[in-house]
């Protein structure tokens, strides 16, 4: 344990989904992450837009794992900035998941609750900073590049 708060996800770029039926064949359980899928993009569009799930926030109030320890379940959107090297803001879900902590109390549990959106946003931007910014400058340059030559018009879901 060598930070205050853990933080895992998997994240899809928005701008990556290329289908949005669902497979007939699908889990109930794949069905349901496809369907919030879908409405993420309904909701916030696919450009700058990242959905994250199977995700969880970890905040430790002591040096000992087994003690202290409040765990978050979350997923939602994360949306960047036009240049998509910084979060602008997050529209998360979060549950708590389980705690370690005899002495959490309902107010300090809101309190967290609130916490892991500003967490998120955090660890996305160290998220987008440990990738590739090079190649995410080059790809707006090109999508900046394609829109002149069009007029200013690429085309839907670009």
């Amino acid at each position: 344990m060598d930070r205050f708060v853990d933080i895992t996800f998997d994240c899809l770029p928005l701008r990556s989904v290329t289908r949005l039926d669902i497979p007939l064949d699908a889990s109930p359980k794949y069905q349901a992450l496809c369907e919030r899928i879908q409405q993420a993009i309904a909701t916030h569009g696919t450009h700058n837009t990242y959905f994250l799930y199977n995700a969880c926030c970890i905040f430790h109030l002591t040096n000992n794992p087994e003690l202290g320890s409040i765990e978050f379940a979350f997923e939602g959107t994360v949306l960047t900035d036009p240049a998509d090297q910084r979060t602008d803001h997050c529209h998360l879900n979060v549950r708590l998941q389980r705690e370690t902590c005899d002495w959490l109390i309902e107010p300090v549990v809101a309190w967290l609750h609130e916490s892991v959106q500003q967490a998120i946003r955090v660890e996305f931007d160290r998220f987008i900073e440990a990738g590739d910014l090079a190649q995410t400058v080059e790809r707006i340059r090109r999508q900046q590049a394609q829109s002149d030559e069009a007029g200013g018009y690429v085309g839907m879901f670009l």
